[in-house]
């Protein structure tokens, strides 16, 4: 942890000439773009991934026309097929998966009130007027037209523009590829991927709510990167 807080420092003081009192802020967000930078391999492999999906489809119709009346036989036959393809129907969640630790990171990092023993500097580190350890709770008590409270009203303008457009993107995707339907029936364990899919941008909402600013801002930023990504990728 203590070499993390360490990393952010320097990014801080690099940035300092350019951003000012926010140069922390800045560096949270520049460690979100490398940690995008490193999982974007894995996240074009997924979109490979997809389109492999997406010319299965002539063959998965062969196969509902002859399992269609046995829909456990189907999606057996479905999902042989995969792996005699070598097509994995849930590689697309890897990315997001390791992403996971870089955000508790950054989380508990901004929740500790000391570090290496030492008085947690960066707790008091701001992004304009907002404390990066502190969250919309805390900026609420100031009012919400407060110095902070504009700062988490910014973000969450940010977050519902992203979310809208990922919502229109993902049932724009969802229904140019029915590759997770088969015969009526879902793969198994996509069901509720599926469904849940086209939301997930507007559940950034909450977590920006109830998270550090420091951590908002990561969630934020990787948020962002990811509906431009699939709007590239996945074009």
């Amino acid at each position: 942890m203590s070499v993390f807080a360490h990393l952010v420092e320097h990014l801080a003081d690099l940035l300092q000439p350019l951003f000012g009192a926010s140069a922390a802020a800045a560096a949270i967000v520049l460690f979100t773009a490398l940690v995008r930078l490193l999982v974007h391999p894995l996240s074009r492999a997924a979109a490979r991934g997809q389109k492999a999906r997406t010319a299965l489809q002539p063959k998965i119709a062969e196969l509902r026309k002859k399992h269609g009346k046995n829909p456990e036989k189907l999606q057996k036959a479905v999902l042989e097929l995969h792996a005699e393809e070598k097509v994995s129907p849930l590689a697309g969640c890897l990315p997001g998966m390791l992403q996971i630790p870089a955000f508790f990171l950054l989380y508990h990092l901004f929740s500790s009130d000391t570090i290496g023993g030492e008085a947690n500097g960066l707790l008091d580190r701001q992004l304009f007027a907002a404390p990066l350890g502190e969250r919309w709770t805390d900026a609420l008590q100031g009012g919400v037209l407060s110095g902070a409270g504009l700062v988490y009203a910014g973000l969450f303008v940010v977050v519902a523009g992203v979310a809208a457009f990922s919502y229109r993107l993902g049932k724009r995707m969802t229904a140019a590829n029915p590759a997770a339907q088969v015969g009526g029936e879902q793969l198994p364990g996509l069901g509720a991927v599926t469904k849940v899919m086209p939301f997930m941008s507007f559940f950034t909402l909450v977590t920006v709510a109830v998270v550090p600013l420091a951590a908002a801002l990561y969630v934020v930023t990787s948020t962002t990167w990811s509906v431009v990504e699939r709007a590239v990728l996945y074009r």
